[in-house]
């Protein structure tokens, strides 16, 4: 195969799925408390290192050209997202670092795994659960409890979670981090998934909680609109190579292939 085809085709790919991320940024940003995706690429290395193949003989010009690229994981950006007043009462943000933590189904249905989240749009369900009004999970306490109402009447929700029902306190919010958040992983819903490692450093914090209002997405979409443009134009730029590549083939067969 064409060396310079393949390494542009490489470019492609690359491209076509990062504005693939970016669109799906621009796309979650009305989504309560979305943290955007952030794609990047990795230099490929030549075939004879990649494939541990040191005494392979190799054309040291062609592979000081690299290898193309190849995606790297997607990283996750955690900035603070603008708050946006509700007046609603079940309506919840969190100022700062924390997630509020749910609980959630555990991989492979067996028993129960938090989970972690942004999006603070609570409600109660039929059995008076203080749940995501979105996924119906229920919200847990700093006991890693269900939190349950005691009665009726407005809830009441303290900076630091307390919660509190005709003026008596009955539980509080747990607000929970984790040190290194490469741990988590996006599930949908606005939900992060920490690894079976990462369950073990999730640490209970001290969260500043705003009623009333929600956090919105993370995303600048001036930027996110830029980011797409660009992306885009690698990828006709990458293509355009690749038809470049394809004639000068094309003339090579047509000029040489030719018999005397």
């Amino acid at each position: 195969m064409n060396y310079g085809l393949q390494i542009s085709a490489s470019g492609a790919l690359t491209s076509m799925y990062r504005q693939d991320v970016l669109a799906n940024n621009l796309a979650n940003m009305n989504t309560v408390g979305y943290k955007p995706d952030i794609p990047a690429t990795i230099q490929r290395d030549p075939a004879r290192i990649e494939d541990g193949l040191g005494r392979m003989a190799s054309n040291r010009l062609i592979e000081r050209l690299g290898a193309g690229v190849l995606s790297a994981p997607n990283r996750v950006s955690f900035a603070q997202g603008t708050l946006e007043v509700t007046n609603r009462s079940l309506d919840l943000a969190l100022e700062g670092d924390g997630f509020f933590v749910v609980q959630g189904e555990a991989q492979g249905g067996a028993g129960t795994q938090i989970r972690l989240t942004r999006d603070g749009r609570l409600s109660l369900n039929a059995d008076g659960q203080l749940v995501m009004a979105t996924t119906g999970l229920p919200v847990l306490d700093i006991r890693n409890q269900p939190i349950v109402p005691p009665g009726e009447g407005e809830i009441g929700v303290a900076v630091d979670g307390t919660l509190t029902q005709n003026g008596e306190i009955f539980g509080r919010l747990q607000i929970a981090d984790v040190p290194d958040r490469s741990v988590l992983s996006k599930e949908g819903s606005g939900l992060f998934t920490p690894s079976a490692a990462g369950v073990a450093s999730v640490t209970p914090i001290e969260g500043r909680v705003r009623q009333g209002a929600v956090e919105g997405a993370a995303v600048n979409e001036i930027a996110a609109m830029m980011q797409v443009t660009s992306a885009s134009r690698s990828v006709q730029t990458n293509i355009g190579m690749i038809t470049y590549h394809d004639r000068l083939m094309e003339q090579a067969i047509n000029t040489f292939g030719r018999t005397a």
